[in-house]
Formats: C-alpha cells, sequence, structure tokens
C-alpha cells in the first residue's frame, strides 16, 4: 500500500544571531496507512521539528530542503493558502499542552465545529451533531451537555480527548502526537494510550509519536526511529528496537529508563543506613484534613481526608498518587502555603494548624522546595546566580547576590553544573540544567527537610536518570529528609525508603517497595502498577490485558 507519508532527505537549519543550527540533517522517513511511528531521542534532537515539518508548521527563520510527500503534495513546497486546505483534513496533529492548544474563551463544540466550517459547508446545526457525535467517540461522558463547556471546565485528561477530538473531526489519514501523556498520571496515560489505539484500529489513521518516554512507545508503537543530534541513528520495529538495540545511543537511552523494582534491592541497604526511628520525626501527620472552602454556597472540598504519616530524619517518603488525589496540598501544607483544617500536623516540632506566620517564620530557612516547572520558578529576569542566592539573602545570610556568589558557586558544582553558569539566565539553560539550578537553590541554606513536587516529570529520560542520581547523591551527602512527591512510581521506587499511596484525598497504602510494588493489597495500587507501560512491549501487552481485567473487576 502507498505511504501516507514519505520524508526523503529532510535538513532543517534555524538562522539565529549566531551561527544557523542545523536541527534536522539528512533524515528520510515512512509511515504506512493504519501505522504508528515513534521517533524517540531526548530534547534538541530534531524529533519535533521533523513532526512539525510533516504539517508545514515551521518558523520563518527555518530554512527548509528535501521532500516531505504527504499523499500527492510535496508539504515543503506549497504555500500558506495549500497548506491550510491539507492542515486538518490529510494531517493533524496533536499538541503537547492542550491547556495552550485550547482557546479560553470559547466552548470545546465551537472550537471542534471551527474545522469542520473552515473545511466544508456545514451548517451551525450539522457541525454540533458532528462535534458531539465525536466527543462521545473520544470518551467525553455526556457529551451532548458538555459540547458547550469551557476548557477549564475538563480535566488534563479530558482536555487531551477533546483536542484528539479537534484531530479526528475531518478523518484525516495521519496524525501526528506531539508528547500527548507527558504531563499525565499513568491512570490517565493508560487511557489516552487506548483511545490512539483505537484512533488507529476504528478510524484507520496512521499515527506519528513524538515521545521521550519509553514505556509509552513500547506500548503503543509499531516501528521506532531513535534521533540523535538531528539524525536517525537507529530504526525498527518496536520488538527488535527493545529486545537488541544496536547504537550506543538506543542502548544508553534505555538503559536510563527507571524501571519497577530497581530499587527494591537496595532497601535493606537504605533501611540499614536510615536513622533510628526513636528521634521524634521531622514530619508528623495524625488524621491530616485539608479543606478547601465552598463558594457560592457550595459546601466545602475536602482535598485530604484522615491522612498519617511520618518522615524521619534523612529518610525519604514517596507520595505517590493521580492529579486530585491530595499530593501537592500535603506538600504546600508542611511549608504553610495551604492551611491545615483539621488533624494534627507537626513540622519541626511546630503544630500547623492554626499556626501563625510569625510562628513559623523562623523553621522556614530549615526546609527546602523543589517545584516541578523550574522555568517558571526561576525570575526570568535574575540570572542563575542572582536565583540560586535569593534565599540566602531573604534570610540574612548575605548582603546581596554579589556577597553570597563563593556560596552560589559551591552549589553549583555540588549539583554538577559549571560556576560559570551562575552568570546565564534561565531561559539559556536546558530543561535538566533548570531543574539542577532548581536543586541548588532549595539546598543553599542546608535545609532539614525537602520538599519536591514532580522535580523530573516533564524531563526526558536520560536527563530525568542524570538529575535522580544527583537527588539521591545529594540526599546522602547532606542527610535531608525528604518528601518525593510523583506520579511515577519506578521514579519513587529508585529513591524513597518508604512508599504512600494516595487516592481521593485518602492514605490507601503505605510501607517499602518490596511491600507495596511487589504485594499491593489496594485494588487502587494494583490499578496504578498495571498502568505504568514498561519498557518492553511483550511484557508491555501482558500488563495492558491485566490492566483491562482489573478495570472490568471495577
Amino acid at each position: 500500500m502507498k505511504n501516507v507519508v514519505e520524508i526523503r532527505d529532510l535538513a532543517i537549519t534555524f538562522a539565529t544571531d549566531g551561527a544557523s543550527v542545523v536541527a534536522v540533517d539528512n533524515v528520510s522517513l515512512t509511515v504506512a496507512p493504519g501505522e504508528v511511528l515513534a521517533i524517540v531521542g531526548e530534547s534538541g534532537s530534531g524529533k519535533t521539528v521533523t513532526a512539525k515539518a510533516i504539517l508545514g508548521l515551521l518558523p520563518e527563520t527555518a530554512t527548509e530542503s528535501g521532500v516531505v510527500m504527504l499523499g500527492a503534495n510535496d508539504i515543503v513546497q506549497l504555500s500558506g493558502k495549500q497548506l491550510r486546505a491539507v492542515r486538518g483534513v490529510d494531517v493533524a496533529m496533536v499538541f503537547q499542552e492542550p491547556s495552550t492548544a485550547l482557546n479560553p474563551v470559547y466552548t470545546v463544540g465551537w472550537q471542534i465545529a471551527e474545522g469542520l466550517r473552515a473545511h466544508g459547508k456545514y451548517s451551525r446545526k450539522q457541525a454540533r451533531a458532528k462535534a458531539i457525535e465525536i466527543l462521545g467517540k473520544v470518551g467525553i461522558p455526556d457529551p451532548e451537555t458538555r459540547v458547550d463547556y469551557y476548557p477549564h471546565q475538563f480535566s488534563g485528561g479530558q482536555k487531551q480527548r477533546v483536542v484528539i477530538a479537534m484531530a479526528l473531526v475531518l478523518d484525516p489519514g495521519l496524525i501526528v502526537a506531539d508528547e500527548p501523556t507527558t504531563a499525565l498520571d499513568v491512570t490517565v496515560q493508560a487511557e489516552i494510550l487506548d483511545l490512539l489505539r483505537r484512533c488507529r484500529d476504528e478510524f484507520g489513521a496512521a499515527i506519528v509519536l513524538i515521545t521521550h518516554n519509553m514505556g509509552v512507545v513500547a506500548d503503543l508503537a509499531d516501528r521506532v526511529a531513535v534521533m540523535y543530534n538531528g539524525r536517525i541513528v537507529e530504526e525498527a520495529d518496536a520488538r527488535t528496537l527493545f529486545a537488541s538495540p544496536k547504537d550506543p545511543y538506543t542502548q544508553r537511552l534505555l538503559a536510563a529508563v527507571p524501571k519497577l523494582g530497581t530499587g527494591i534491592a537496595h532497601t535493606r541497604e537504605r533501611a540499614a543506613a536510615r536513622p533510628s526511628t526513636e528521634s521524634a520525626p521531622v514530619v508528623e501527620a495524625k488524621n491530616l484534613v485539608i479543606e478547601y472552602a465552598g463558594r457560592f454556597g457550595r459546601n466545602a472540598f475536602r482535598a485530604v481526608d484522615d491522612v498519617s504519616f511520618r518522615i524521619y530524619a534523612g529518610e525519604v517518603l514517596g507520595l505517590v498518587g493521580e492529579s486530585g488525589s491530595g499530593k501537592t496540598t500535603i506538600g504546600r501544607s508542611i511549608v504553610a502555603l495551604t492551611k491545615v483544617t483539621g488533624g494534627s500536623l507537626k513540622v519541626l516540632g511546630q503544630e500547623m494548624r492554626g499556626v501563625r506566620e510569625s510562628q513559623f517564620k523562623h523553621l522556614r530557612s530549615d526546609i527546602g522546595f523543589v517545584f516541578q516547572d523550574p522555568a517558571s520558578s526561576f525570575n526570568p529576569l535574575l540570572s542563575i546566580a542572582e536565583c540560586v542566592a535569593e534565599p540566602l539573602v531573604v534570610h540574612g545570610r548575605a548582603d546581596d547576590a554579589g556577597a553570597a556568589r563563593p556560596r552560589v558557586n559551591e552549589l553549583l558544582e555540588a549539583v554538577q553544573l559549571p560556576k560559570s553558569f551562575g552568570d546565564r539566565f534561565p531561559h539559556e539553560l536546558s530543561g535538566g540544567q533548570r531543574q539542577r539550578a532548581s536543586l541548588a537553590r532549595s539546598l543553599a541554606l542546608e535545609p532539614t527537610l525537602l520538599i519536591a513536587d514532580e522535580p523530573t516529570s516533564a524531563l526526558d529520560v536520560s536527563v530525568q536518570a542524570r538529575v535522580l542520581e544527583l537527588f539521591s547523591e545529594l540526599q546522602r551527602e547532606f542527610g535531608f529528609a525528604a518528601l518525593f512527591i510523583s506520579h511515577d512510581l519506578a521514579v519513587v521506587d529508585l529513591l524513597a525508603d518508604r512508599i504512600a499511596v494516595l487516592y481521593q484525598g485518602k492514605l490507601v497504602e503505605e510501607g517499602t517497595g518490596a511491600e507495596v510494588l511487589v504485594a499491593p493489597k489496594h485494588p487502587y495500587t494494583q490499578r496504578l502498577l498495571a498502568s505504568l507501560p514498561v519498557p518492553d512491549p511483550v511484557e508491555q501487552a501482558v500488563r495492558r490485558e491485566k490492566l483491562r481485567s482489573l478495570q472490568t473487576e471495577d
């Protein structure tokens, strides 16, 4: 059968103020009808640029050569008007972040119908009916009502379904999915992967999947192309590539993927080195309740419901669960950013229920916080050195950033960044480098307790592996206690002494990695484990069937 898309000798160069940057270098790829091709590689490898070339979405600074045949059209040669006629009909794109892909001031039904109106003669009534139909097909409940909802009225997973509905509404032959599951919980991720599988099987669409999650690749892809520095270094069917990768870069990429059970082997070693639990815990929650007040006569929302746990000095507690389970709320309550409304929460001996800022202020220097997205937590107008020095200046340990520079240099070297990086601005660092700088800032005051909220969820696997290894080394060196918040059980398994599982605000399971990951007792933990894709197509097929059987039992 004729290929849906055929790329031959594609080269893309971006003009910059300095020298030109080669983003894609002599790439050739094909995608057959109904096939899922995964393009993988770390940030900057050229995978997203290659995908955008298929839709003609490259910026004006890009110079393009080669051939991108989509049906009978060479995308490289088409004008803007011709490209608009092709997009949506022959090829559609599912963007990484649905919140930015959807317009907040229009209903989702209007936005789906917009594509129909742009490419065909649909009346308002016909377009609405089509929008309702496609929302139902992608699994949005009660589509007749929710077609009139705005994006903010949907959860993250549902917004991704809406974006997929927009891509499918004109029945394109090819869907380009750019990191469609990166920011999603593993349970929601499993649902979106099932939906993409249905797009292939029921709608007959071929899919180009851009991702750095090798578990997702193993779950969905038929073929895999590995990119590095703008070139394809290896291409093979999924089973062959995972079983016997040939290129050294592919081998390193697969070796960097965290695997369930890796940390269990170190449980005894960590337990032996752990300080005695006879001393007072650094954090102690007893029947903790956190509620958000209702508005306009609505009842209060209970985000954390009767949760009890302890964190001892030098110990890492992994807190896992899906979005809305209360993980981040607990982390914020520990640093007095969210009020405790019931039960008891003691942090470094201070009761947080009813605490005043004047009572807690002297403890803030003993607590560090690593945010999920360092790009938004850094002030873009300050240099990295000024950002890292900020806690030292605020707490009176240094008069200004200049006086703090020797300490900043020590911290940057501790997180394996050259001290010269202190003179750069946040946008001049990669995602992994920014996260290391965020770690340096959190350790500036030598805290007793560190709260890490999803610090690696948006990183490539190779970068994630380096950051996790660094976190583990720093924890051993500085000896701080840590609450590590994540939705990825494999990541938590690598770092945590104990794992606590949250579900709908309740603590449903707690124990060592061996207890929680090998013999989970609660049905939600079992479902969470089954939802986590593993980098092995054969094993992943078995896990997918197990997940379906668990969902059927529910």
